[in-house]
């Protein structure tokens, strides 16, 4: 996942608008689904959208995610874009 915010400014709380993320997401494959990384409770800011491959494993408890990231071969494996949070440092 990229390491890149989409930064306004350094004096600024939040990385992006709507506007900078629909433009954004206009640049990538208008058919992929959609998904972002998360846990516990809170909001976070978010790095740019990226594609990723992944897996969907319902099965997996909440925590861990429905969906996973895919190994080279992974039987239905297919890609997303992917809207991580920024995980912050404690």
């Amino acid at each position: 996942m990229s390491g890149r915010g989409i930064v306004m400014s350094e004096n600024e709380v939040f990385h992006s608008t709507v506007g900078q993320l629909v433009e954004l997401l206009k640049t990538l494959p208008q058919e992929m689904p959609v998904l972002t990384s998360g846990y516990e409770g809170g909001f976070e800011n978010f790095y740019e959208p990226c594609i990723v491959r992944l897996k969907h494993e319902p099965e997996n408890p909440y925590y861990e995610g429905e969906f996973q990231v895919a190994k080279d071969g992974d039987e239905g494996a297919f890609d997303a874009v992917v809207i991580g949070r920024v995980v912050r440092d404690v």
